[in-house]
């Protein structure tokens, strides 16, 4: 009979069960083998259920170890996991310094996975937070340049880089965020100003500002709404290129408006419109020196305010054509009139014929004719004042040849020192004019100088009225020099004559004055209180005559000759010279 096995139960180190668990399981044997001896089962029946019995316990010991094993394995998988996973979050997130800290940590698995566990929570909800901000920021800088790009439909928000959730990338995009709001106030700025601006162009010219926005965008319909809604490129684009537009139009208009005003004021002046009809158009002349810039006001450069300006220089135009003959004429007297002024000759009744000719045709253009007759009044305007100088010294030279033919029938007349009215007026004036005698010599001198110099200049000769001014003023200058001769030979006849005197009174010697004896005829105008010895004797008159005309000079001559066959007193004393220069006023 074989021995029957005695099931022995594995290893305690292998199995480690509880106390309480190896006693159940050898009692559970024992009790085993008293049913199978009181059964009577075989030694081989029981080795063969026994190993199977120690089997099936290897069996469940192995399934545990194999679960063990799995379950040691999963923590490590679980915890290599949480480490990457906070490896990767913490990169993402920008915070690697605190990679290092896990390396440090020691415990079981669970001990070890139970630890990052806070950790790994507390950074995925980070990263969930850290996605939102970043997804809000990338929604609003899309938004922003969807604007800025003028895109109709806007695009979606493109996905957040979960690879980069860090402050950085955070701090960047909020950076771009305000680069993008800022260029966005800067645009809205800049289309609140244009459209500022079109509103105004418009309101100067009378345009419709509804039908100028929605040519450049149709959302600017709907007034400030549509300054936020469109900021794009293009619109700014348009905005300014209508605002540069509205801007030379505007020029443009002004300028027609100005070469009306400009005419108005010319056919004005041609026609002496009256002021209460040029008051009627003073919004339109006041534009004439403006700049662009300086108008504003409703409808100020509209077109029904520059048709108005062109009708009414077309109906002036024609008023003008009526009254240019009349208009010629007058600028012809006014061209006359300087000439007048000025002494110089024009041919009036034949240039009159010509112009009349002229009109009469109709071959030559009014206007032409007016601007050409203003030519000529300029240009005489301009000889005019080359001329002045040389005309003030020829008044003063008349004005002085005048006083010196005064002063020569002055001082012939042998009652001029005779008590009356007028006396002593006309001595003051003789003084003054004695002192213009004696610059005449160098008035002369200096007009010819001034008159060759302008010859010179202008390569013609000075005319006054239709005469050679220098060939006058040589003739006077030679009448000049035949005056001093004649005064000359006056001179010397004068002091023949008091020879002559001298000699007859050493003949016949003094004798009781014959004045008092025999009445003197007094000389014609002398007044009677005035004594014959003291009178001017015909020799003084003649030596203190002035430079006068050739009759005066001939009458000198015809006086001395009178004079030196005269019947003279016998006792007659004639007084010196000095005498009676010195008794003249």
């Amino acid at each position: 009979m074989s021995q029957v096995r005695v099931f022995e139960p594995m290893s305690p180190s292998l199995l480690s069960p509880p106390r309480a668990k190896a006693t159940s399981c050898g009692s559970l044997l024992q009790e085993l083998q008293d049913l199978w001896d009181e059964i009577g089962e075989t030694d081989a029946e029981r080795d063969r259920m026994i190993l199977q019995l120690e089997q099936e316990c290897l069996n469940v010991y192995r399934k545990k170890v194999d679960n063990a094993r799995k379950n040691k394995a999963d923590l490590h998988q679980a915890l290599a996991s949480g480490k990457a996973e906070i490896s990767h979050l913490m990169s993402a997130l920008g915070e690697c310094e605190s990679i290092g800290q896990l390396e440090n940590k020691r415990g079981t698995l669970k001990e070890q996975v139970a630890m990052i566990k806070p950790l790994l929570d507390a950074l995925r909800n980070k990263k969930e937070e850290r996605i939102k901000e970043l997804m809000l920021l990338q929604s609003q800088i899309t938004l922003l340049s969807t604007e800025m790009a003028g895109n109709v439909h806007p695009t979606r928000p493109t996905q957040v880089d979960e690879h980069d959730l860090s402050v950085k990338k955070l701090s960047e995009l909020s950076s771009q965020l305000e680069m993008l709001q800022k260029e966005k106030d800067i645009r809205l700025r800049k289309v609140n100003e244009y459209v500022a601006s079109i509103h105004e162009l418009t309101n100067v010219m009378s345009l419709d500002l509804s039908k100028t926005l929605s040519e450049i965008h149709p959302g600017f319909n709907d007034g400030r709404k549509s300054i936020s809604r469109s900021i794009s490129n293009d619109t700014l684009t348009r905005l300014e290129a209508t605002v540069n537009a509205l801007k030379q139009e505007k020029k443009e208009r002004l300028q027609k408006l100005q070469g009306h005003g400009s005419a108005l004021v010319e056919l004005w002046n041609i026609i002496d419109m009256p002021s209460d009809e040029r008051s009627k158009f003073e919004h339109i002349t006041r534009l004439i020196s403006v700049s662009p810039d300086a108008v504003f006001g409703q409808g100020r450069l509209g077109s029904a305010v520059i048709d108005e300006a062109r009708e009414e220089v077309e109906r002036l135009n024609l008023l003008k054509a009526s009254k240019m003959k009349e208009l010629v004429l007058k600028k012809q007297d006014e061209l006359e009139e300087i000439y007048r002024e000025v002494h110089m000759d024009i041919e009036s009744e034949a240039e009159r014929q010509i112009l009349m000719d002229l009109i009469d045709s109709g071959t030559v253009d009014l206007s032409d004719l007016l601007a050409g007759m203003d030519g000529r009044i300029v240009k005489a305007k301009e000889q005019a004042i080359s001329r002045k100088d040389i005309l003030e010294k020829v008044e003063k030279w008349k004005f002085a040849s005048e006083e010196e033919s005064w002063l020569d029938e002055y001082e012939r007349d042998q009652s001029r020192y005779s008590a009356g009215r007028g006396v002593h007026k006309n001595m003051k004036r003789a003084e003054k004019a004695r002192i213009l005698v004696n610059k005449l010599p160098v008035l002369v001198e200096t007009l010819m100088s001034k008159i060759k110099a302008w010859e010179k200049e202008k390569g013609i000769p000075f005319e006054y009225d239709k005469v050679k001014l220098l060939d006058t003023l040589e003739e006077y200058i030679r009448f000049r020099m035949q005056k001093d001769e004649e005064k000359k030979r006056s001179r010397e006849q004068k002091k023949l004559q008091e020879q002559l005197m001298a000699e007859k009174e050493t003949m016949f010697g003094a004798k009781p004055s014959p004045l008092r004896q025999f009445p003197v005829k007094k000389p014609l105008g002398q007044s009677s209180n005035v004594n014959v010895v003291t009178g001017t004797p015909a020799s003084r008159r003649i030596s203190t005559s002035r430079h006068g005309g050739a009759s005066s000079g001939k009458g000198r001559k015809e006086l001395g000759g009178k004079a030196a066959n005269a019947a003279i007193p016998l006792n007659f004393v004639s007084l010196p010279k000095d005498n009676y220069s010195n008794q003249s006023p």
